[in-house]
């Protein structure tokens, strides 16, 4: 198999090679089509896997108001919100197994994948082999191992690939960058981040299976993918399977990538050197904490370290927690002043010696980037956001770096391209992996578990190896169904 993308090329650069080889007088677009013509030569041809949900909005936005061609959408269930996109895109051809699809559909330039996480890794490899560029859904991977070989994989196939951390295009963002650089508020040391999420069941057992309430539409089998075959299972699609570790990534991958994004990409942070965690305890019968390793906890709470980077100057303690637990309000900040965005739910506290910078999610509500020096000096950005195009116009750049190609200048410039993408997934999903790690147990003598494994992780990153405690290692990648293998 080619690992470059020869065959998209040949299409765009037959047209304007062809021109030139010919000296044929050639009457510009514009003149032909009407001012915003595009010619079907210079459209970029999309097909979006998964096409319900965030989907929706992800395909929409890359056709860019109909400039773009969208040729295929591929979901498990066209019954549910994948409807909507049905309805956008009515000449679509409509496929259920994206690898059908991308056998069948040659001419297809670039995919968008927003399905379920633990499908992210298998689609996005299956494209990127074939030459296919791919925005893929954040977080990018349901493990670490993922990451890295996609990572690798975009550089090997020559592929321009984009993580939908839509937030990461918000122009506020240079505010917050300003404010690092300038030194405004001296060494920094500490990074404070948490969540609300997660929104969704968790922490409790695993539902059961009942195979008479499978919508007649679903493929369930395709929805399963990469995971261990079972009967239908109720409560899974097309939400709350975020709170099982087969198909999820808990809170942390839902929202890790919007506010750890924040602090990793201004202070220029690279893979931690540790990782430790704790998390919240049910209790259904005095003195026994129930105990379902297949899930995420209710909520948690995770210390990492990083190394001084040239934008830190300093090493960097991160905390995160969600279910709701939040860091104590700092002093310096007003007391009827929320900290984070609206009623302090989501929030990141970058805190250096001379004062702190406060932000909300950086997703598509407002960023809300806050500076509060110990002097009593503040400066605030704007609580609502005047945007130009849909989230940041995150998408349609990714698709206008499709088509100038390839470690072009319209490439270079995204803000979540895997080489950027891949080790912020990676810092995000080794919260995920000391949290799988803080539940190994077995049963001991009195026939209580005994866990052996709530100590801090030393991580080394470059080999993607916890170092020591290696039973936590089987965490970094997972074990693939025949058929979907990454």
């Amino acid at each position: 198999m080619q690992k470059n993308t020869n065959k998209h090329l040949s299409r765009r650069s037959f047209v304007k090679q062809g021109a030139v080889a010919s000296s044929i007088f050639i009457v510009p677009r514009h003149v032909l089509g009407g001012v915003g013509f595009t010619a079907p030569s210079d459209q970029l041809v999309l097909a979006a896997i998964g096409a319900g949900g965030k989907g929706t909005s992800d395909i929409k936005n890359a056709s860019v108001g109909g400039r773009e061609k969208i040729v295929a959408l591929c979901d498990v269930d066209f019954s549910g919100s994948a409807s909507r996109s049905v309805k956008n895109f009515p000449d679509a051809k409509q496929y259920h197994d994206y690898r059908v699809m991308l056998e069948e559909e040659k001419d297809i330039d670039a995919v968008t994948i927003s399905t379920p996480d633990h499908i992210h890794a298998p689609a996005a490899s299956f494209a990127m082999q074939r030459g296919i560029h791919v925005y893929v859904q954040k977080p990018m991977t349901h493990n670490i191992q993922e990451a890295r070989k996609l990572t690798q994989m975009a550089r090997e196939y020559k592929i321009v690939s984009q993580m939908g951390n839509q937030g990461g295009s918000n122009p506020l963002l240079e505010m917050v960058q300003k404010w690092v650089d300038s030194d405004t508020i001296g060494k920094i040391s500490k990074v404070q981040v948490w969540t609300n999420r997660p929104v969704w069941p968790q922490g409790g057992k695993f539902p059961e299976p009942e195979e008479s309430q499978k919508p007649k539409d679903l493929h369930w089998d395709l929805w399963l993918g990469p995971s261990n075959k079972i009967p239908y299972t109720p409560n899974l699609h097309p939400f709350n399977w975020r709170g099982w570790w087969d198909y999820g990534t808990g809170a942390l991958g839902d929202v890790g990538c919007h506010l750890i994004d924040i602090p990793f990409r201004t202070l220029g942070l690279k893979y931690p050197t540790d990782a430790e965690c704790s998390v919240s305890s049910v209790y259904s019968k005095m003195w026994t904490a129930d105990y379902h390793p297949e899930g995420c906890p209710p909520s948690s709470f995770i210390t990492l370290h990083f190394d001084a980077t040239e934008k830190s100057k300093s090493p960097i303690e991160m905390t995160w927690s969600d279910g709701g637990i939040r860091p104590s309000h700092p002093e310096i900040i007003p007391a009827n002043h929320d900290i984070g965005g609206d009623n302090s739910s989501n929030g990141v506290l970058i805190i250096g010696e001379k004062g702190i910078i406060s932000t909300n999610i950086n997703d598509s509500s407002p960023l809300m980037p806050k500076l509060y020096l110990n002097d009593g000096t503040t400066e605030f950005g704007p609580e609502v956001e005047k945007n130009d195009e849909p989230e940041y116009g995150h998408q349609r750049k990714w698709v206008d770096a499709c088509k100038a190609g390839f470690n072009s200048q319209e490439h270079q410039a995204l803000t979540s391209s895997f080489d950027y993408a891949g080790p912020m997934t990676e810092t995000v999903l080794m919260g995920n992996l000391a949290i799988r790690s803080y539940m190994l147990g077995k049963k001991g003598s009195n026939d209580r578990m005994e866990f052996y494994a709530r100590k801090k992780l030393l991580w080394d990153g470059e080999n993607m190896r916890i170092t020591n405690l290696e039973e936590a290692n089987q965490y970094v990648g997972r074990q693939y169904r025949k058929g979907w293998e990454v």
